[in-house]
Formats: C-alpha cells, sequence, structure tokens
C-alpha cells in the first residue's frame, strides 16, 4: 500500500448511528442513558457491599470487586461519547482524544481478559481443591494476580500504541463506527499499515484465544468435577452457576474473536458497530447480575446493609 498524500487530520467525526431517524436517536438515547447507569451503579453497589460487609472477604468477591471497578471505566470510555453523538450536532473528536480512547478501551478489555482468566482459575480452585484453597488462594496471591493483570495488560498496551501512533491521518476524517477503533483508523491512515494491521492482529488473536483457553480450561476442569457431586440437587445448583457464567463469557469472547480475531481489513464496519455493542453496552450490563446481584449471600448482604443504613438514618420509623 502506498502512502497518501493530503492535509494533515487533527479532528474526526464519528458518525455513530447517524443514518437512524431522529425519533430512533431519541429512543436509543434514552435505552442506553438507562443501561449506562444501571451499569455503573450496579457495580458500585457491588464494589461498596465488597467493601463493608465481612461475609464477602473473600479472594472471590475481591476479584468481583475489581472486575466491577474495571467494568466502570471500561463502558464510560464510549458510552458517554456514544450517547452525546445522538444528541449533539457537533460529533466531532480530537486526535489526541481518539488515540487516548483507543488505548484505554483495549488496556481495559485485555485487563478483563485477563481478570476472568483468574476469576475462573479461583473458582477450579474453590470447586476441585476445596481443602487446600485457603492455602493456595492467600491474600498476597490475589493481589499480585490482580496487579498482574491490570499492569502486564496496560504495558502490553502501551507497546501497542506505539505503533498505532506512528500512522498519520491526512484526507478523510470521517469515523464509521461510534468510537476510535483500531479498523477504521487503519482504513483512515494514509500511511501503509499492512505491517501495523498484521501485528495488531498477531497480538489481538494470542491475547483473546490464550484467554479463552485457559478460561474454559478451568471450566472443563470444573464441570468434570461437578459431574462427580453425588446428589442431583448439588450438580443442578453448581450446573446453574456455571451456566450463567458460561453465557456471560460467550457473549465477551464471541464478540472479542468476531472484531479482533478473524480478519478486519476486509469486514464491514456496520456489522462491526452492531457487534462492538454487546462488546461495550451489553456485557458490562450483565456481569453485576450474572458473577453478583443473583448470589444469596450478596442480596443478604445489600439486604441487611440497606436496613442498617435505613434505620440509622430514620430511627423513628
Amino acid at each position: 500500500m502506498k502512502e497518501k498524500n493530503g492535509t494533515a487530520v487533527f479532528e474526526f467525526i464519528v458518525l455513530g448511528f447517524s443514518s437512524l431517524g431522529e425519533k430512533l436517536k431519541i429512543f436509543l438515547f434514552l435505552i442506553l442513558l438507562v443501561t449506562y447507569l444501571i451499569t455503573v451503579t450496579g457495580n458500585v453497589v457491588i464494589i461498596f457491599i465488597v467493601w463493608v460487609d465481612r461475609r464477602l472477604h473473600s479472594p472471590m468477591y475481591f476479584f468481583i470487586a475489581n472486575l466491577s471497578f474495571l467494568e466502570i471505566w471500561f463502558t464510560t470510555v464510549t458510552s458517554p461519547k456514544m450517547m452525546l453523538n445522538f444528541v449533539s450536532v457537533s460529533r466531532t473528536i480530537s486526535l489526541n482524544g481518539c488515540m487516548a480512547q483507543t488505548f484505554f478501551y483495549f488496556a481495559l478489555g485485555v485487563t478483563e481478559l485477563a481478570l476472568l482468566v483468574v476469576m475462573s482459575f479461583d473458582r477450579y480452585v474453590a470447586i476441585c481443591h476445596p481443602l487446600q484453597y485457603t492455602t493456595i488462594m492467600k491474600q498476597r496471591l490475589c493481589i499480585q494476580l490482580v496487579l498482574g493483570s491490570w499492569v502486564g495488560s496496560f504495558t502490553v498496551m502501551s507497546l501497542r500504541m506505539l505503533l498505532i501512533s506512528k500512522l498519520r491521518f491526512c484526507g478523510l476524517n470521517v469515523i464509521n463506527h461510534f468510537f476510535c477503533d483500531n479498523s477504521p483508523l487503519f482504513q483512515l491512515s494514509c500511511t501503509d499499515t499492512s505491517g501495523v494491521r498484521r501485528v495488531d492482529s498477531i497480538l489481538s488473536s494470542t491475547i483473546v484465544l490464550s484467554s479463552l483457553c485457559l478460561t474454559m480450561l478451568s471450566y472443563v476442569s470444573i464441570l468434570f468435577s461437578v459431574l462427580r457431586i453425588p446428589t442431583a440437587t448439588g450438580r443442578q445448583k453448581a450446573f446453574a452457576t456455571c451456566g450463567s457464567h458460561l453465557t456471560s463469557l460467550a457473549i465477551g469472547y464471541a464478540s472479542c474473536i468476531v472484531l479482533y480475531v478473524r480478519s478486519s481489513e476486509n469486514a464491514s464496519l456496520d456489522v462491526n458497530k452492531g457487534v462492538a455493542l454487546l462488546n461495550t453496552i451489553v456485557y458490562p450490563f450483565l456481569n453485576p447480575f450474572i458473577y453478583s446481584l443473583r448470589n444469596k449471600t450478596v442480596k443478604l448482604a445489600l439486604r441487611e446493609t440497606f436496613s442498617l443504613s435505613t434505620v440509622k438514618l430514620f430511627p423513628n420509623l
């Protein structure tokens, strides 16, 4: 691919879903706003309840609280700007803002994949090696696993951004997406992107598929362990829990594979926009309910905490 010449671009126009009718835009804006508020509120509640309730001071809830913290920022990277574009005439984003958005989107996304591996390992140890659980999953190891996920992911994505930052943009400045994803940026670049595309594809595929394999390895081991449970009630309860987790994982990993593992050069950006909604909106929205708010211990902790708060605020009731 030969380099193109043209006026340097320092600002992009984000198309988003601009082709939709005005009434549909307002409807989608309200749906996305409610979804975003529920997602953030649900995750904040989980972090708060894990912090204040001693019964939830265990490795599993420590990891869930970290996932909730991450989900707040992951959905905030793209959702507010996307919602603003539904009701705003100006749909521009600066080059620096675009680079920041793509960096945090991928850095937080990779961190989430790493945390999912850690959480599946925690469940593997808890179910397959219950007697050694407290010995293996010590507080120090839990902190190291979480820090390793965050630091390792942000370090790898920082190296990726060194490649992305070398791209030059000139001429066309219209992004056919609702955020600064890699595919539209590659298409708009006026420099040769073949090398960057290749490295980005290999890196993305390696991260997503290795994370998927490690996560599924833990769940397959859990499955065989569950099948050895003597009582039908115990097996049914374990399958119900694992089933909801696997549903969430299927949405997250399937969208990542469609977006970043398959060849993106000839992929339809309109299709990518639809799939990206699953990744950025639906998946973060479902996680608080799947991993925490359906849990009996969490429900009990919530009821007791808010009942105590009500008594303190309104002692005469």
